[in-house]
């Protein structure tokens, strides 16, 4: 696609990123470990690419350990993103992880550091202890249901309808639609399919999950789909999570090559044709979440914490959706030093895409 081409298409209304500091490996130590010169420096990256919007977790398990600090830290998150013109897409509970016990919390080391779910097991399956997450939505949406800096609050991401987490769900939604505010509910969802549910249940935005398609093809059909249910149910539809055009069946194939490294250059002209409201995984340079994906050596993420770039390709097609494909900066397709341990750390050549 040409940069001419890029230009004359219309801007995305909502242009987003996911955004987790680069050296937390779950939520608990991104909010416990809060830098507010780091955010400030990271939210800036967002807006050199004319970023609007950035989508984000709190820590359940840091709130009950200290409610206070974590509400002043997001305070001053909420007001750093507001500066550069930045709205947050909020989530409350995350269930995709390993349980949120102690040493998977504070694990800091690159090869079994993990993102951790929330709540626990043990909470979900026990409705006597339901107390403390209503406590946190309510303390949650009696502050900020209604806070302009706020583009929506997802209750929680990828919940699934595993039989230990649906009637937990399900009774939290109840708890968030009554005390719902102007700032619209949505629920992280890996399919347009799930969001069914959710919509009886009273939510405002559809979100859907592709993070890697097999071809250009087969994510286009699927943002057709995206088009159609927007359409149909008269429903903002966000595409929440997009990486690149990779190769092998299944989220979890084994990746080996270029396959292991960042690509949005290959799916963002798709949505910027589309114009879907999307969310790239992830603002800055990270190893992957999935333990299973990092000991293969996969990064994801876009920008080096020096504000150095991965691939001016993907920089500009991220930027262009904003109707501005130029961007000029650095670009470095190398590990950071703290994270030459991962295997694979050698960059081969990009062959050709599939078509």
């Amino acid at each position: 696609m040409s940069r001419e081409l890029a230009s004359n298409r219309d801007p995305v209304d909502i242009r987003g990123a996911i955004y987790i500091p680069t050296r937390a490996f779950n939520r608990y130590q991104m909010w416990r470990e809060y830098d507010p010169a780091i955010i400030e420096r990271d939210l800036g990256y967002a807006a050199s690419l004319n970023l609007n919007a950035i989508r984000t977790w709190l820590s359940y398990e840091f709130w009950l350990e200290d409610r206070t600090a974590h509400e002043e830290r997001l305070e001053h998150f909420l007001e750093t993103a507001d500066s550069y013109d930045i709205e947050v897409l909020l989530g409350l509970f995350d269930s995709i992880g390993e349980e949120p016990t102690l040493e998977n919390l504070y694990d800091t080391d690159l090869l079994t550091g993990v993102q951790t779910f929330s709540p626990s097991t043990r909470t979900m399956l026990d409705k006597e202890l339901w107390g403390n997450p209503r406590d946190f939505i309510y303390w949650f949406m009696k502050k900020y249901r209604d806070d302009e800096r706020l583009l929506a609050i997802e209750l929680s991401n990828e919940p699934g309808w595993k039989r230990s987490s649906r009637k937990f769900v399900e009774a939290m939604t109840k708890m968030l639609t009554h005390y719902r505010g102007s700032i619209p509910l949505t629920m992280g969802s890996t399919s347009l399919a799930n969001n069914t549910d959710y919509l009886d249940w009273g939510l405002d935005i559809l979100q859907f999950h592709y993070n890697f398609a097999q071809t250009p093809a087969l994510f286009r059909r699927v943002l057709e789909q995206a088009a159609l249910t927007k359409s149909r149910q008269g429903k903002q539809v966000w595409l929440s999570e997009w990486q690149r055009v990779r190769p092998g069946e299944g989220f979890f194939a084994d990746v080996t090559g270029e396959a292991r490294y960042p690509d949005y250059s290959s799916l963002a002209p798709l949505i910027h044709e589309a114009n879907v409201g999307n969310f790239f995984w992830s603002l800055m340079l990270r190893p992957a979440s999935e333990l299973h994906f990092r000991r293969q050596g996969v990064v994801n993420g876009l920008f080096h914490e020096d504000g150095a770039v991965w691939n001016l390709d993907d920089a500009r097609a991220i930027k262009a959706m904003s109707g501005d494909p130029e961007y000029d900066g650095t670009e470095r397709k190398e590990y950071p030093d703290w994270m030459t341990e991962m295997k694979g750390s050698t960059i081969p050549r990009t062959g050709p895409r599939p078509r």
